[in-house]
């Protein structure tokens, strides 16, 4: 049961609000994953929504660090970002599935570098260019992902 939504972020503005919205839904213990070329908007929205999960310090980008956390309200949020990552298992040295657990929402950009770790996604967003904008696909693929795009649909 796979439900697929497409979305239109023809701003950052725009986007932001988009990634509050989804921010208003979600509940730990997630796994979303972030697809799309550099410049997509990956982190943009990622980063709104972890303002809207309660995070008020500065959020940086996970780049060079791979893995950046943060507390939100009443949750733990972790943000992978696996674009240096040559090989998978490079992953068990920093520990990745100890911060997949009960109490986190993991957000990972570029989980194309590891598909064997992310077999059980929730959530999974697509952002393309699309003009001066931008354009988000996301597929549930779990029943809490399913749960959380049902409140898109029909809209």
């Amino acid at each position: 049961m796979t439900i697929n939504i497409k979305i239109d972020l023809p701003t950052e503005v725009i986007s932001e609000q988009m990634a509050a919205r989804f921010a208003s839904f979600l509940e730990s213990p997630l796994r979303l994953t972030f697809s799309g070329e550099i410049g997509a908007g990956k982190t943009t929205f990622i980063r709104a929504m972890l303002r809207s999960l309660g995070v008020n310090s500065v959020i940086k980008s996970p780049s060079f660090s791979i893995v950046e956390s943060y507390l939100g309200t009443d949750l733990q949020i972790h943000h992978f970002d696996l674009y240096r990552i040559s090989d998978e298992t490079e992953l068990d040295y920093i520990g990745f599935r100890d911060y997949i657990c009960d109490n986190s929402i993991c957000c990972i950009e570029w989980p194309e570098k590891a598909p064997n770790y992310l077999a059980n996604k929730d959530l999974e967003f697509s952002l393309s260019l699309k003009g001066e904008g931008r354009e988000m696909n996301v597929s549930a693929f779990s029943s809490a992902g399913a749960k959380i795009l049902s409140c898109f649909i029909g809209e």
